[in-house]
């Protein structure tokens, strides 16, 4: 490989471009080649419908594979969970680094705790994943809450709660992380009251599937315990046939006896956004030691889960 920059696309958004930086700092050590950043402008990030009506999948994603395709640039940074289920055959997932906290939290005025908010607070969140669980949650404990669909940067989600438009905002504590913003949390929600979305918290680096220096290069940083966990969690989410705006929740943890990681659980959720039907199951089993293995995984928590009626709880449905 040569010692000529390498070209990195990333978002231009302040969270995209922090974590983009994050990778090319590490880029750039594994292989000794500087790394620059390329400003790419999404349809997501342009347009100001809610997600869930433009579909969600791959709007954050088709301009940066249409600017590796096109050579603009050498690999691509996206953040995992708004990746296509489907990977396109000229592409490379070459990494996906160690993962983030994948937990959703919540900014809240005056501090407030999720169980804490007053009666009727209103909560803004752009995904109907969350509205699905929380208001489950508030269902099953007595809380009266009110959901409300939001767009906007980490600035924008916050600035709702400072104005007071909004009691609280539902945002992921790895981007919060990412931007040295995570001391604004006012609550971090269980996994057991919100599963994250599939893949949350995690990134995928891309590159031209015929780049084999830079895929060996690029493969320095896989985590291969993430990828297991985020290949399982996406597998359900492709095999439910949902898109990244469906109200799914997955999260795979790896249990480890002391310092040995052991087995591997799958959690899935499914429901409606007013939360009153939620399908919700697990399955426990051996670490997968490959990608089919940890794609049937996913699939068979599906299989499982559509059996208990999850199809009818989703209404977008993937084309």
């Amino acid at each position: 490989m040569s010692d000529k920059a390498l070209r990195l696309g990333t978002r231009r958004s302040k969270l995209a471009m922090a974590q983009s930086g994050q990778v090319a700092d590490a880029v750039s050590q594994v292989t000794g080649r500087p790394v620059e950043l390329v400003e790419i402008t999404t349809y997501g990030d342009t347009s100001r419908e809610h997600l869930a009506q433009i579909g969600g999948t791959g709007v954050f994603v088709t301009a940066l594979r249409d600017a590796l395709a096109g050579g603009e640039v050498d690999f691509a940074v996206h953040s995992l969970k708004d990746l296509p289920t489907t990977q396109p055959e000229e592409l490379a997932l070459a990494a996906v680094p160690v993962r983030e906290d994948p937990r959703d939290v919540v900014v809240a005025r005056d501090a407030l705790k999720f169980a804490d908010l007053p009666r009727g607070a209103r909560i803004g969140t752009g995904s109907p994943r969350r509205m699905a669980q929380l208001n489950a949650y508030a269902r099953t404990h007595g809380l009266d809450i009110e959901t409300v669909p939001i767009r906007g940067n980490v600035d924008t989600r916050i600035g709702f709660v400072r104005d007071g438009e909004l009691d609280a905002v539902v945002l992921a504590a790895a981007g919060l992380n990412r931007i040295g913003r995570i001391d604004e949390v006012t609550d971090f929600l269980s996994v057991d009251t919100v599963l994250p979305a599939p893949g949350q918290g995690a990134l995928a680096i891309e590159c031209a599937a015929d780049n084999a220096d830079l895929i060996a290069a690029l493969a320095e940083l896989d985590d291969p315990f993430t990828r297991v966990a985020v290949t399982a969690e996406r597998s359900l989410l492709a095999a439910l046939e949902a898109g990244c705006s469906a109200p799914v929740g997955a999260l795979a943890d790896l249990l480890a006896d002391g310092q040995i990681v052991k087995e591997m659980r799958l959690r899935g959720v499914v429901g409606t956004t007013d939360g009153a039907t939620m399908v919700q199951l697990s399955t426990t089993g051996p670490v997968p030691r490959a990608h089919d293995q940890a794609a049937a995984f996913g699939r068979d928590l599906a299989t499982e889960m559509l059996a208990q009626g999850a199809a009818g709880l989703m209404g977008e449905r993937a084309h």
